[in-house]
């Protein structure tokens, strides 16, 4: 737990267990809306309380005054090309009231600690092409940025599957 003394209120950073899920997902719902995606609530607590509970996801919480105000959420994959074991930063967010106090960088230190714990040796996002402000931080920290485009493939029976007609 890392506690942040720079804001009024101080904030604290902390690993996310099985019963902050639904916590996290108040927030994840923010955080859908201001990256414009879609959400359903329908489900996505407990669905969370399973990834954290099975280690399939990982998850530290921004809190000020006891209240969850961020989060951060990570899981780790292999590169085929490199070889090699990395972890994929899948979340960060912070709610409008907690930016701009250090709690970013906080999140993105226990991020980074816990990734290179486990043998990751990089630490791979992305962020919407909009979002300036996410990129200044990003490049703060001495993040590389890569063009690339991302594409999601809904693989639910809704739409068309690869090679059908």
């Amino acid at each position: 737990m890392r506690v942040l003394s720079n804001s009024v209120t101080p904030q604290v950073v902390r690993a996310a267990v099985p019963a902050d899920a639904s916590a996290l997902a108040p927030l994840c719902a923010a955080h859908a809306a201001y990256e414009r995606l879609p959400y359903s609530a329908a489900g996505h607590a407990e669905r969370l309380l399973v990834a954290l509970a099975s280690g399939q996801l990982h998850a530290w919480l921004l809190e000020q005054g006891g209240s969850p105000m961020g989060y951060a959420s990570v899981t780790l994959d292999f590169a085929t090309l490199s070889g090699q074991r990395y972890a994929h930063l899948d979340c960060l967010y912070l709610t409008p009231a907690a930016r701009n106090q250090g709690g970013g960088l906080a999140l993105m230190q226990a991020v980074q600690a816990y990734a290179r714990a486990q043998g990751s040796t990089t630490l791979q996002w992305q962020t919407p092409a909009w979002n300036r402000g996410a990129m200044r931080f990003y490049a703060r920290l001495g993040a590389r940025a890569y063009a690339k485009q991302r594409y999601t493939l809904a693989l639910d029976g809704v739409g068309q599957r690869i090679g059908e007609k």
